[in-house]
């Protein structure tokens, strides 16, 4: 799963710095268990302090990381894989 060709909405292409985006396709691909069709990301931020917490339901799995980013983002992003390719999108946008 999450090995086919990755694509991104233009939501996500307009809001969501490319660093950022990276950071979680590079967290979908680390999870060190089975990985769901969908991946959920939190991102939110404050004071220079970007989180990141990054869950699926099945099998249950949540991570989180936090760094400093000058522009913290605050928006809810899921990774869908449907078999022919990735896609990165906002959750309004699902």
């Amino acid at each position: 799963m999450f090995k086919t060709e990755k694509y991104l909405t233009c939501g996500v292409n307009e809001t969501i710095p490319i660093v950022l985006q990276l950071i979680m396709w590079k967290m979908v691909a680390d999870i060190p268990i089975e990985k769901d069709y969908l991946q959920i990301f939190r991102l939110s931020g404050e004071n220079g302090i970007q989180t990141i917490v990054h869950e699926q339901e099945q099998p249950e799995y949540r991570e989180s990381v936090s760094f400093e980013w000058n522009e913290p983002v605050n928006q809810k992003i899921y990774v869908i894989d449907d078999g022919d390719h990735c896609t990165m999108l906002l959750a309004e946008e699902y």
